[in-house]
């Protein structure tokens, strides 16, 4: 679905954020990991078309990001913000949710159909008329997540989602990954939640000083333990735990560890 060949950005001349960047995106739902200032909420932004590359290129399908503008890429990549404050304007959910859609010429009942659809996905379908801003931070980030479902595009970018999300919470956000990845779409996130990304990701790929470190499945990934220290992530807690009982295996859920008790 996505291609990207010899990437390299700066914000400085002489100071490169991303180098070399060579990836392949598939339906598979993906990760980005690694410690912040790796460069990866800037490559997401270049994928979105907030960014342009400094050299190299990047292609959405037959579409050349860098000949689009973000309005056009708008209908076929979703980035749901690190911080909902940054992405809710309108004065009621509804609206809100409604807002996307409508800005990428969705017709207004395909519209509303959509927007009440998603928001029941998310739990926030009995809150139709109340202000976003009166939302808890939980249900705010699980309102932008709405507003990007509903505009139905094929790749779908979840910028921190498990951020001020209790048990509950993470588990609804699970539930619509696993929904939306059944619908076919691209679900990607930059993230330091490894448990999260180990339990929801097939692949994984480690950032590193504007580079890719690591690009594999999510198993393979938490096994090399080099490159994770050298990316400064660490595997996920249940991973550990696994591997300091002696287990060969790496082990990525809990319900993978109480199987092989």
């Amino acid at each position: 679905m996505i291609k990207i060949a010899n990437l390299s950005f700066s914000y400085t001349e002489g100071e490169p954020v991303l180098t070399g960047i060579n990836l392949e995106l598939d339906h598979r739902s993906t990760a980005i990991i690694g410690q912040n200032g790796a460069g990866k909420t800037t490559l997401v932004k270049l994928l979105k078309g907030l960014l342009k590359p400094f050299t190299g290129e990047i292609k959405i399908g037959n579409i050349d990001v860098k000949k689009s503008t973000a309005a056009e890429l708008a209908k076929i990549i979703g980035l749901v913000f690190q911080n909902p404050n940054d992405q809710i304007f309108k004065r009621s959910v509804l609206d809100e949710v409604m807002y996307g859609p409508l800005n990428i010429k969705m017709e207004r009942e395909r519209a509303k159909g959509n927007a009440i659809a998603a928001l029941k996905m998310v739990g926030l379908d009995d809150k139709l008329d109340i202000n976003p801003h009166d939302l808890s931070l939980s249900e705010k980030k699980l309102l932008c997540i709405a507003s990007i479902v509903a505009m139905d595009t094929d790749i779908i970018i979840l910028d921190e989602p498990t951020i001020a999300q209790d048990y509950a919470g993470k588990q609804k956000i699970k539930e619509i990954i696993r929904s939306l990845k059944e619908k076919n779409k691209l679900v990607m996130t930059i993230i330091h939640d490894m448990d999260f990304v180990a339990e929801n990701f097939d692949r994984t790929i480690v950032m590193s000083q504007g580079k890719i470190l690591l690009d594999n499945d999510t198993r393979h990934v938490f096994s090399r333990t080099d490159k994770l220290l050298e990316a400064h992530v660490e595997p996920p807690g249940i991973t550990q735990l696994a591997k300091g009982l002696g287990f060969n295996e790496t082990i990525l859920t809990v319900e993978e560890f109480i199987a092989k008790q």
